[in-house]
């Protein structure tokens, strides 16, 4: 067996003679090692590189945040938006929700709220139990762009958990947009939301667009009148993994030696 046969074995995942066990292949980079985070208790507590921006005690890390009554741990929607003071890139953000137990009003009209993502990008907020509304805009929708994969909403008064994943826009230094912003939504350990790439802002009132507003952008929580209640909100930023770029190679591990592919190639 050549030396180009064994590696096209081992890249394929073909059961390879014993002699072609020995050779491993080498990716192109050579990856850092990853950072090590401690997780939570629950997979609903903030781990350790997690900023908490709501724990139960007060409001102290919004802008806004005094309009907004805390009561047994519980915050309840009240006067005016409210806007994380710290701002965040790439981001996983959790937050735990609830829409009123007493039910009032219909369509976008019950339990209505939002969570914007650097502050313009919204994931609805929506009592959608048993309550139909446009698709676009029921709970865990990206307002006026996409549904939801499902509708896993919980009963009124029993409480909703949004994991979401953000990926931030990317513009050149003119401010035109090379890269969207994406997102994956999960509610209630349900994927509702796989990697969309939004088309811009999420606004009623005019076609999704693009703005540069910076690398990183707040958290902020919706007032549309609605006494929607939240706890256990935190956000952890994130980044690529890192490492040193080489050429793609194998080892022989059966003599230590490495030839790239293009050595192996000419070989041949």
């Amino acid at each position: 067996m050549t030396r180009l046969a064994a590696l096209l074995l081992v890249l394929g995942g073909i059961a390879a003679p014993a002699s072609a066990q020995n050779i491993e292949f080498l990716p192109g980079m050579e990856w850092d090692q990853p950072p090590v985070v401690t997780p939570g208790e629950t997979d609903r507590d903030p781990p350790s590189d997690a900023v908490v921006l709501f724990d139960g005690k007060d409001m102290s890390a919004w802008e806004n945040g005094e309009q907004w009554p805390v009561r047994d741990g519980i915050a309840f929607a009240g006067k005016g938006y409210v806007t994380s003071k710290q701002k965040f890139g790439d981001c996983q953000v959790h937050l735990e929700w609830s829409a009123p137990s007493n039910v009032k009003g219909d369509g976008q009209g019950r339990g209505n709220s939002g969570v914007f993502l650097m502050g313009i990008y919204e994931v609805q907020i929506l009592d959608s139990y048993d309550n139909k509304t446009y698709a676009d805009g029921q709970a865990t929708a990206i307002y006026k762009q996409t549904p939801p994969l499902a509708n896993a909403m919980r009963k009124p008064g029993e409480w909703n958990t949004y994991d979401i994943y953000w990926t931030c826009p990317k513009f050149n230094s003119s401010s035109q947009l090379e890269e969207p912003a994406y997102v994956t939504v999960v509610h209630n350990g349900v994927l509702v939301q796989n990697r969309f790439a939004l088309r811009g802002d999420t606004a009623w009132n005019h076609p999704p667009r693009y703005v540069d507003i910076g690398p990183k952008g707040p958290i902020a929580l919706q007032d549309h009148g609605n006494p929607v209640r939240f706890r256990n909100i935190w956000v952890r930023e994130f980044e690529p993994p890192t490492g040193q770029r080489r050429e793609p190679m194998m080892m022989n591990h059966s003599d230590g030696t490495t030839k790239t592919l293009a050595e192996i190639a000419a070989e041949e």
